[in-house]
């Protein structure tokens, strides 16, 4: 799983990638700072399960039954319009993000950024516009695949070789478009002629469009949030990067108490902190009283487990102590999506275990469970298979 940070150049999503993960990146007022992208992991907290066993351990990332869950990040090149006409660094943009299993579209929500990335008077841009204009360039770009195609898929069709979503499911095969997902677009839409022949260019734009929201889903991170009043038209996560940044920097020098995604922090030692350091930590004061969070940590949950609608399950070896063959309670959490099985669990561990599954053990019903048994978030699953991990 991975999630792919965009935007147009100069929004701050470096400086989102660089608190979100905790890593040095180049972060700049011009654009294209970000070249190549940058890779790293980031965290989403999750309940774990020791809560419902009422029972301690001594995991580095289990803090008061609050589970932080590895995912993957990836800080993309910034994009202006015409990527999908290889303007900028588009190419290069929309292979790189076409890696992503969801977007996060980060939007300068102070307007202080035009459409090509250039500073600009704070609220004289209207955000919407990016907004706009980053899925159109996705759109367009699926497009322009498809229609280079379309006669190809229409004869393959007409000869028998290939049906219609097949044909167009092959054209994205790269982009990891299925065949379903071709028929949900297909099925959305509803007003496509039978006849594909008959398809006008904007029916065709509509299919690609239902595609791309199907396969690339994108959460609108309204970045700067706590420098101009946000004004989105679309569902969108108010955020200040640059806050959670200083933040987290902050509690890693021993300056400040602060986990991340915290309503507030505490000052370790007021008496110790500097002119300059007394007065940024007043504006973070003054951002977190504004805007209750930074909304980093938001966005990146919300991305995870509400658009991808991940759950998290804990398998186990032992499951009568809840621990692996080391004696290690409760040592890994599995992201899978939700309808997930117990097979399924068993091949996130080893795609060995599913190939040999017998069945699991659901820890908190001390239940057998067959294959097909549906996982619940927070579930606890000890898998008996032939095959072991090799």
């Amino acid at each position: 799983m991975l999630v792919g940070l965009l935007g147009k150049a100069n929004v701050g999503k470096s400086t989102f990638f660089a608190a979100a993960t905790e890593t040095t990146v180049p972060t700049g007022n011009f654009p294209f700072t970000t070249i190549s992208p940058n890779m790293g992991v980031a965290y989403i907290r999750v309940e774990c399960a020791c809560r419902h066993f009422e029972i301690e351990h001594n995991h580095p990332l289990c803090h008061d039954g609050v589970r932080r869950v590895p995912i993957k990040l990836i800080d993309i090149a910034g994009l202006v319009p015409g990527a999908h006409q290889g303007r900028g660094l588009g190419n290069k943009f929309l292979d790189d993000a076409r890696q992503a299993n969801v977007l996060v579209h980060v939007v300068d929500a102070a307007g202080s950024t035009d459409l090509q990335g250039q500073p600009v008077p704070t609220g004289s841009h209207d955000p919407s516009e990016d907004v706009r204009f980053v899925q159109e360039e996705f759109d367009m770009w699926f497009l322009n695949i498809l229609k280079r195609e379309w006669d190809k898929i229409l004869r393959e069709m007409d000869q028998k070789r290939m049906a219609l979503v097949a044909g167009i499911a092959a054209r994205f095969t790269g982009l990891g478009v299925t065949i379903p997902d071709v028929q949900a677009a297909l099925q959305r839409d509803g007003t496509l002629p039978k006849n594909p022949r008959e398809w006008s260019d904007d029916d065709i734009h509509n299919l690609v469009r239902n595609i791309r929201r199907t396969t690339k889903p994108m959460l609108v991170a309204a970045n700067k949030a706590d420098l101009h009043p946000v004004s989105l038209e679309v569902d969108h996560i108010p955020c200040s990067a640059e806050t959670e940044l200083a933040l987290r920097r902050a509690a890693k020098a021993g300056l400040v108490s602060y986990g991340p995604g915290d309503g507030s922090f505490d000052i370790v030692n007021p008496t110790a902190l500097s002119a300059p350091q007394q007065k940024a930590l007043e504006r973070m004061s003054y951002v977190m009283d504004q805007m209750g969070t930074t909304g980093v940590q938001e966005v990146l949950e919300r991305a995870v487990l509400d658009i991808l609608n991940m759950i998290p399950t804990f398998p186990v070896e032992d499951e009568s102590r809840l621990t692996n063959k080391d004696g290690e309670v409760l040592p890994d959490v599995k992201l899978l999506p939700r309808g997930s099985t117990a097979v399924d669990l068993a091949g996130a561990v080893h795609t060995d275990m599913s190939r040999g599954f017998l069945y699991g053990i659901d820890c908190k019903t001390r239940q057998r469970v067959g294959a097909a048994h549906t996982l619940k978030a927070g579930d606890v699953i000890k898998i008996v298979s032939t095959l072991g991990r090799s």
